[in-house]
C-alpha cells in the first residue's frame, strides 16, 4: 500500500479506497465476443466477398503461423489471401469456375509485408517476432521493489515500466521493410482427375457383385455415360428441355422437344431447336463423377452417323472434359462430317438435384466456345527460332443463325500457357489477364515490386500474345482459356 501511495496510485473516496489507473498504463483491450464495425468488403470482386478483417480475426484467434486453414467455399479466395498474409498454409475449394478463376488471379497478383521470424533457422513454424507492450497493473506496482518515497514522477514512471508485465500483440508482428512477399507456390487440383480409364477396362456394370451367375444387377460404381440411359440422365434431359443451353451474348439454344433416344447408348437424347430455322439436335451426357473421354466422342459420333435422319448438331454436355476429348470435339469439321459438334459445360448444381430449384431460368448448361489459337515461330530478332502463341478469341455457335461465328478476345478473363505439356497435368509457365484494368492483375504487383519487375513483360501479360518460349522435350503445348463467364476451354497444339 505504501508503494501505491508513493506512486500516487491511490484514490480516496467516501468510505473506500480505489486504485488510480491511467490510459497509458495499457492502451489495449482484449478481443471480446462482440463483433461490430465490420462493413462489406472494400472493392469487392465477388458477389458474396467477405470482409478480410472478419477472416483475419478468425484465423488469428484459432491458429498459429504454419498451421493449415481450409475453406470449403472459396468464393473470391479471401480466406486463402488472409492465410497467406499471416503465414498459414491453406486449402480452398469451390464448385464455381468463376470463383476459382478470381481466386487464382487474386492470389497470383497479391503482395504482402514480410514479417520477421522468431527463429529464422526454424522457418515459419517458429512464429513471428511480435510487438510487446507494458501492462501496468495494481499488482505490478504494489510489488515493485524500486518504488520508494521521495522519487520524482519520472523516476516512478520508469520503474513502473521496467516491472510491468509484457503483453504480446499477436496482430502486430515486426515488419522487415526491405523485403516484400508474394504468394508462395501453390497447386490447382481438380476432382475428378483428368486421367480416366478406357471404356474397355471398365467392368460390365451388370456383372453380379459376387462374380457368380446370379441375378445381374447394376453396379453403383459404373459411370452413367457407360450404362445407357439412367434416371440421372433423365433428370438432366428434363432440365435441358426446360432451360435450354446458354450461348454467348444472352442467347439460348431452346428446344421445341427433347426426348430419349431409343436403341442408342452414347447419345442420350434427341430433339429439335426452336431458334430461327429448326435444327435436329442430339445430346450425349458425360459421366457424373469423371471426365467425358475421347472414346465416348468417337462412339457417339458413330451412333449419330447411323441415325436417319442424321442430327445437324451434336451437343456433348459434361461437368468436365478430358483434354483429348475436348480437342476432338473442337476439331471435328462440320464441312466433312455434315454435323456441328458443340461442348456444353454443365452447372455443378445438377449434382445436388434435391437442393436445386426447378426453374426455366436456371443457368444449367453453357455452350463452350472453341478457342481460336495461333501458334507460330518467331522469325526475327533475338528470339528468332522460338515459339509464340496468340489468342484470337473464341468461335461461338449462334443459335439464331445456326452458324459458328468468330468472336474477338475482348471477353477473355484469363489464359494460361503450358509451354511443355506432358499430357497429364497443365503447368502454367505464363499466365495472362487481358481484362484486368490498369491498376489490377499483374500491374498491381508490378507497382509494389517495381525494382524487381520488368514492366514491359508485365504489360505483355495483360495481352493476348505470349512471351517467346523454347521448344520443350514433349514438343507439345496446352493453352487454357477462361472467358468472362468462368467457362474454361483447353487447346492442345503440337510443335513442329
Amino acid at each position: 500500500m505504501k508503494r501505491l501511495e508513493f506512486a500516487g496510485r491511490l484514490l480516496a473516496g467516501a468510505g473506500q479506497l480505489r486504485f488510480k489507473s491511467y490510459f497509458d498504463d495499457f492502451g489495449f483491450v482484449p478481443v471480446s465476443n462482440w463483433w461490430d464495425g465490420f462493413g462489406g468488403a472494400s472493392r469487392p470482386i465477388y458477389v458474396v466477398q467477405t470482409n478480410e478483417e472478419i477472416i483475419q480475426r478468425c484465423i488469428l484467434m484459432t491458429t498459429d503461423p504454419g498451421d493449415l486453414v481450409i475453406d470449403p467455399t472459396c468464393g473470391s479466395g479471401t480466406t486463402a489471401v488472409v492465410a497467406e498474409r499471416w503465414g498459414r498454409r491453406w486449402i480452398t475449394c469451390d464448385t464455381s469456375r468463376v470463383a476459382l478463376t478470381l481466386a487464382k488471379q487474386r492470389l497470383m497478383t497479391a503482395d504482402f509485408e514480410y514479417y520477421e521470424l522468431a527463429r529464422s533457422n526454424e522457418g515459419i513454424a517458429s512464429g513471428f517476432r511480435y510487438k510487446t507492450v507494458p501492462h501496468a497493473t495494481l499488482g505490478s506496482i504494489a510489488n515493485n521493489p524500486e518504488i520508494k518515497e521521495g522519487m520524482t514522477r519520472v523516476e516512478i514512471d520508469a520503474a513502473i515500466a521496467r516491472y510491468a508485465e509484457q503483453e504480446t500483440l499477436y496482430d502486430q508482428p515486426f515488419v522487415d521493410r526491405s523485403k516484400v512477399r508474394v504468394t508462395g507456390p501453390f497447386t490447382v487440383e481438380a476432382v475428378p482427375a483428368p486421367t480416366v480409364l478406357a471404356i474397355d477396362d471398365i467392368q460390365d456394370p451388370r456383372t453380379p457383385a459376387d462374380g457368380g451367375q446370379g441375378e445381374r444387377e447394376w453396379n453403383a460404381d459404373a459411370s452413367v455415360a457407360r450404362s445407357g440411359v439412367t434416371l440421372r440422365q433423365d433428370e438432366w434431359r428434363d432440365e435441358m428441355s426446360k432451360t435450354g443451353v446458354r450461348a454467348q451474348g444472352g442467347k439460348r439454344v431452346e428446344f421445341a422437344r427433347l426426348e430419349p433416344l431409343a436403341g442408342a447408348r452414347w447419345l442420350h437424347a434427341i430433339g429439335e431447336s426452336k431458334n430461327g430455322t429448326a435444327k435436329r439436335i442430339a445430346v450425349s451426357f458425360g459421366p457424373e463423377h469423371s471426365p467425358l473421354e475421347q472414346r465416348q466422342v468417337e462412339l457417339a459420333w458413330e451412333e449419330a452417323r447411323s441415325l436417319s435422319p442424321r442430327p445437324e448438331i451434336v451437343v456433348f454436355a459434361a461437368f468436365h472434359f478430358d483434354p483429348e476429348a475436348a480437342k476432338d470435339i473442337d476439331e471435328l469439321d462440320p464441312q466433312k462430317t455434315g454435323m456441328t459438334f458443340l461442348r456444353s459445360q454443365m452447372n455443378t448444381d445438377l449434382l445436388t438435384e434435391d437442393l436445386k430449384k426447378k426453374r426455366s431460368s436456371n443457368e444449367s448448361f453453357w455452350l463452350i466456345g472453341q478457342p481460336d489459337v495461333d501458334l507460330r515461330r518467331v522469325k526475327n530478332g533475338d528470339d528468332k527460332g522460338r515459339w509464340q502463341v496468340e489468342i484470337r478469341g473464341f468461335d461461338y455457335y449462334n443459335p439464331t443463325t445456326g452458324q459458328i461465328e468468330s468472336g474477338d478476345a475482348s471477353r477473355i478473363a484469363m489464359w494460361l500457357l503450358d509451354t511443355d505439356y506432358d499430357g497429364r497435368s497443365l503447368f502454367p509457365r505464363q499466365v495472362f489477364f487481358p481484362m484486368a484494368g490498369p491498376k489490377d492483375g499483374w500491374a498491381r504487383l508490378a507497382k509494389s515490386l517495381k525494382a524487381e519487375i520488368d514492366e514491359d513483360k508485365i504489360e505483355a501479360y495483360r495481352g493476348t500474345k505470349s512471351l517467346p518460349f523454347a521448344e520443350g522435350k514433349h514438343k507439345r503445348i496446352a493453352v487454357k482459356i477462361v472467358d468472362d463467364r468462368g467457362i474454361e476451354s483447353l487447346k492442345l497444339l503440337e510443335l513442329g
